[in-house]
């Protein structure tokens, strides 16, 4: 399921069984789950580009599990227990591992620090998450927002530099200080307090729907001919909407806290 899917209003109680209704999405989890380590497996024997794609797939099959469960009314607690526990392997264990053998395995100590700063950040985002699930109050997630990168997202940030190396093939995106440091910052934004934009909040108006099914056939087929240079420029519109989506925050928060304010009624003011 998604890392985070902001509703607004008070977020209703999971039912803690597992029915039926709800085998479809957990397996579609599961398939996820299988699919981000086995992006490990790739890394291991040195397929560097089928590991990058196995996490992107996991990331894809996240994206759907959540959006099926709310479909066939399957939602309950250990579906969302699951996810969380695949996010934290798919996109904390296995973005980690694969970067570490690719290049921070060079720097031994260091390297291997920052993998496992990436991966704790990642399990503590998501375990945050999950602590989160059953609280009214929650204002990001009221103005559909996120709190902090997501755990996919995170994972494909992350991997910017193996995207860079494969597209471009130089040896300068390889550079492991270069990558622990990136490593090291988008660990940072995923257990980061800011809030993020959401993309399933996202209702684009009338008069563009066209245009955006036209730029999705078009993000598509850039993908399909030019993947990695494709990725880079995701991940690059990603972090540049990062600061417009604090500026968007802040102007709700303003919003929010001049409705609070009462106007003074003067014909109540004794004179």
């Amino acid at each position: 399921m998604t890392d985070e899917a902001p509703e607004t209003g008070a977020p209703p109680h999971l039912p803690r069984g597992l029915t039926i209704r709800a085998l479809l999405p957990n397996a579609i989890t599961v398939a996820a789950l299988c699919s981000g380590l086995t992006g490990i497996r790739f890394a291991i024997v040195g397929d560097w580009e089928k590991a990058v794609l196995a996490v992107i797939f996991a990331g894809l099959l996240d994206g759907i599990d959540g959006r099926i469960a709310r479909l066939l009314k399957a939602e309950s607690r250990f579906g969302a227990e699951l996810d969380s526990l695949a996010d934290s392997l798919s996109f904390g264990v296995a973005p980690a591992l694969i970067l570490f053998l690719w290049s921070l395995g060079d720097l031994p100590r260091f390297g291997w620090l920052a993998a496992l700063a990436f991966a704790i950040c990642c399990v503590l985002r998501l375990a945050r998450f999950n602590a989160r699930i059953d609280i009214h109050d929650q204002p990001h997630k009221s103005a559909g927002f996120l709190t902090g990168v997501p755990a996919p997202a995170g994972a494909g940030l992350a991997m910017l530099p193996l995207y860079l190396w494969i597209a471009s093939g130089l040896d300068l995106f390889r550079e492991p200080i270069l990558v622990a440091g990136w490593v090291a910052v988008i660990a940072f934004l995923m257990i980061s307090n800011m809030a993020t934009l959401s993309w399933t909040s996202l209702r684009p108006r009338r008069n563009v729907r066209l245009e955006m099914l036209a730029l999705s056939g078009l993000v598509s087929a850039a993908l399909l001919t030019e993947p990695w240079w494709t990725l880079v420029g995701i991940c690059v519109i990603y972090l540049l909407l990062v600061p417009y989506g604090i500026m968007a925050y802040a102007r709700i928060r303003r919003q929010r806290a001049a409705r609070k304010v009462k106007p003074l009624d003067l014909d109540s003011v004794p004179l």
